[in-house]
């Protein structure tokens, strides 16, 4: 594939241009009907930069809780355009906390999704800046707010897609989380990036940096075998910077693609345990 066709399959593929068609308030909608489907109910956030969108099972205040983390969400309108909102066209993050039974389930938007209007929010955000400092910062102030209704209580984290890159960052910040478990999870940016020969993100942080400190965290990663934009190597090359896998596990589904696949795999391996427990 020729570099340009490359970018463009990236883009495409990992901001879900295809339902584009759908106004942020229509995504909105479908996200809110899939939350209540599953009792999960809506709150807003309110961090150091920014509203952070969250849906919330809390039935248990003894048990841990299962965070799910989205992903980067709908941020190309074109191939050269960011568009206006990242609220994503298809939120898998969420999809996959709705088919979670567990007790306590908590669902975090990503900065400026089914927000609305946020002052903070500008376009680098859901761009080059999205996995920066103040993001995950963010993010790690909504989980504290969260997670308040549970005093005492573990974090189990899931991050799909650009999600595992915030999941895996919160993790090494934390000292209250159980394991970790990324769907499809971009845990090397730089090296995804090199792979579709897109620009570089030095405003961002990078997962793959912290994974030595994470090395007895259990963790599984879940891989698409048909995934073309955030391919298995990434996960292995993540793993192998830990220095140890004895705590780590990769498994690979081996029909799902980045976004397909995912739903139907997630009823099983939700319920996989992690080496070294967790």
């Amino acid at each position: 594939m020729r570099p340009f066709a490359a970018r463009l399959a990236y883009v495409l593929a990992i901001c879900g241009l295809a339902a584009a068609c759908a106004s942020p308030a229509d995504r909105t909608a479908d996200a809110v009907r899939t939350a209540a489907a599953a009792r999960l109910s809506r709150e807003t956030l309110t961090t150091r930069t920014f509203r952070i969108v969250a849906f919330v099972r809390v039935a248990d205040p003894a048990a841990p809780a299962n965070v799910y983390i989205e992903g980067d969400g709908f941020a190309w309108a074109t191939r050269h355009r960011p568009s206006l909102d990242p609220t994503p066209t298809k939120a898998m993050g969420l999809r996959l906390a709705a088919l979670d039974p567990s007790p306590n389930v908590v669902y975090l938007a990503r900065p400026c999704q089914f927000v609305g209007y946020d002052p903070a929010c500008r376009v680098a955000y859901w761009t080059d800046l999205r996995y920066a400092e103040e993001v995950v910062a963010s993010m790690n102030d909504a989980l504290d707010q969260a997670m308040a209704r549970l005093p005492g209580q573990g974090i189990r984290l899931v991050g799909y897609s650009g999600g595992g890159a915030i999941a895996a960052l919160l993790a090494e910040r934390r000292g209250d989380v159980l394991s970790l478990r990324t769907v499809a999870g971009n845990l090397d940016v730089a090296a995804v990036n090199r792979h579709h020969r897109v620009s570089a993100m030095p405003g961002s942080l990078n997962p793959i940096d912290a994974a030595a400190r994470l090395a007895a965290l259990p963790q599984i990663h879940f891989v698409g075998g048909a995934d073309k934009v955030v391919p298995p190597f990434i996960a292995q090359g993540f793993v192998a910077a830990l220095g140890s896998d004895r705590c780590a596990r990769i498994v690979r589904v081996p029909t799902a693609t980045h976004e397909d696949g995912w739903e139907e795999a997630w009823r099983a391996a939700m319920t996989m345990t992690p080496p070294c427990g967790g």
